[in-house]
């Protein structure tokens, strides 16, 4: 079974996520993709709502989609929130699979990986969606330090680039704007019910 590995906070999970996500499914050649929410954001900004909110969204989000699941071998209390930690724990759990990482490439150069080298050693892919603000030669530099013997495991998605970011979407909420049609509708309908990241406090 070959499976995409797909993680970030998802606070909240939105639809260009959905889109990379597939895209990478069919792109890939992926059996199931797995939503992996971090609990540990010692690498990025601490998430606004919590795992339980956060996972009901994903949830909420998937659930069209019989190809895509949940996976919260991250939220565990001693996971380290590092994607090296975080392989080995998934190969216990899916020991024949094949794995795919997918990541933006936002994230890729705009964060300090630890331990890229290892983490594409457990990997048979790691696949790269586009993403605004992203510049060529930023991102050529990241994949220049990797060895020449990893970086066959590197490839780009062929899709276009999408500017829908969880960031947006809580900005547009403190804004007191509508975010509707930018996230599924479940998470919307659920944002909504729960009064998540300040919903209806703006004037």
């Amino acid at each position: 079974m070959r499976i995409g590995i797909f993680g970030g906070t998802f606070d909240p999970i939105h639809n260009a996520h959905l889109f990379v996500a597939e895209s990478a499914r069919t792109l890939e050649g992926l059996d199931r993709v797995l939503f992996v929410p971090t609990g540990n954001a010692q690498h990025r900004d601490v998430p606004q709502a919590d795992a339980a909110h956060r996972c009901a969204m994903i949830l909420g989000a998937i659930e069209t989609n019989a190809a895509f699941a949940l996976d919260e071998t991250d939220l565990r209390a001693d996971s380290s929130g590092y994607t090296a930690d975080l392989l080995p724990l998934l190969r216990k759990k899916y020991p024949q699979a094949a794995f795919t990482f997918i990541i933006g490439a936002d994230s890729l150069v705009s964060t300090a990986w630890v331990r890229f080298d290892e983490v594409l050693e457990s990997l048979e892919r790691f696949a790269i969606a586009p993403r605004p603000g992203v510049l060529a030669d930023a991102l050529a530099r990241v994949l220049a330090a990797v060895p020449a013997e990893l970086r066959e495991r590197v490839s780009a998605l062929n899709i276009p680039e999408v500017p829908e970011s969880a960031s947006l979407v809580r900005t547009l909420i403190a804004q007191g704007r509508s975010i509707r049609y930018l996230v599924p509708e479940r998470v919307w309908q659920y944002i909504v019910a729960h009064r998540l990241y300040g919903f209806g406090r703006a004037a």
